[in-house]
């Protein structure tokens, strides 16, 4: 079979919504059921461009940008995990998603996952790929890129280099991608973070990954919807790739052993960003396994 080609494009036309006084951008295809993509740092809806064909023919797929990323507004927040999970919550009631299947990656699945836990009845299915799915320790952390993320979490130096280096972008990135990104592909990710004050979400993320107990309300959040995770039926569908980069063989094998009603599939070489490698993989897993869900 000839390898599918891996476009730059972004196929859909942006669309707005406004929740809590800002401008939500997301991109829509297909009718039905929802299907909401979740995105996490520094990406945004157009990580899922590659993505989303596949099962635009089964169902109302929506991508969304998060508030302060892709072309969302940028108001004056914290940029909080939860300050991103208001957001979510609103942008779900604008759009009057019922019935709805999550497909997450990154801070999506925490925001994703904490939304299931406290919406369990408006939630079908949950999909899931290089999530967060528990509070993790420094020794679980990748080693490679340990040094750098304690860095980040360091006040004065990780301000330096996220903000005014705009190393997330241009180093994490691409660093986190098997293939090289096109220059198109590089603007495109660059384009919502070309001034140092745009990349305050950016800076944000990694001080909220729920590491050794710290920060202590991400961690207690993360643990409930955990907790949740592995007592639920909810249909679940883990995608990981070889090597992984945060969810890699221990963590698979984690989710194995405790989330029940969970589907596992191999997508192929990847390591973080595994939509930029293997979209159509990650597409075609997807939609064989939606079109199995429970009606």
């Amino acid at each position: 079979m000839t390898e599918q080609a891996i476009s730059a494009a972004m196929p859909y036309e942006s669309r707005f919504v406004t929740v809590a006084g800002s401008r939500i951008h997301y991109v829509e295809a297909g009718e039905g059921d929802p299907v909401l993509f979740l995105h996490g740092n520094p990406t945004s809806c157009y990580l899922w461009r590659n993505v989303l064909p596949h099962l635009a023919g089964e169902a109302r797929c929506v991508a969304m940008d998060l508030i302060g990323m892709g072309r969302s507004d940028k108001p004056d927040l914290a940029y909080r995990l939860v300050d991103h999970a208001r957001y979510v919550d609103g942008f779900i009631e604008a759009l009057g998603l019922r019935r709805l299947t999550l497909v997450l990656h990154d801070w999506g699945s925490a925001l994703g996952f904490h939304y299931a836990r406290r919406h369990a009845a408006n939630v079908r299915a949950l999909a899931f790929l290089e999530a967060i799915v528990r509070p993790v320790t420094w020794d679980e952390w990748p080693r490679t890129v340990r040094p750098l993320f304690e860095k980040f979490r360091t006040p004065e130096v990780g301000w330096e280099l996220v903000v005014n280096r705009n190393a997330f972008v241009e180093q994490v990135l691409p660093g986190a991608i098997l293939r090289t990104l096109s220059d198109e592909e590089m603007e495109r990710y660059r384009e919502p973070f070309r001034e140092p004050q745009s990349r305050k979400p950016v800076w944000r993320w990694p001080n909220e990954i729920p590491i050794d107990g710290r920060p202590a309300d991400v961690d207690a959040l993360v643990g409930d919807y955990a907790a949740w995770l592995a007592a639920s039926d909810v249909p679940k569908l883990l995608l990981y790739a070889r090597p992984g980069a945060i969810l890699r063989k221990d963590l698979v094998a984690w989710c194995r052993e405790r989330l029940p009603n969970l589907t596992a599939v191999d997508v192929g070489p990847g390591l973080h960003f595994v939509q930029e490698d293997q979209p159509h993989a990650i597409g075609e897993a997807l939609r064989r396994w939606y079109g199995g869900l429970p009606g």
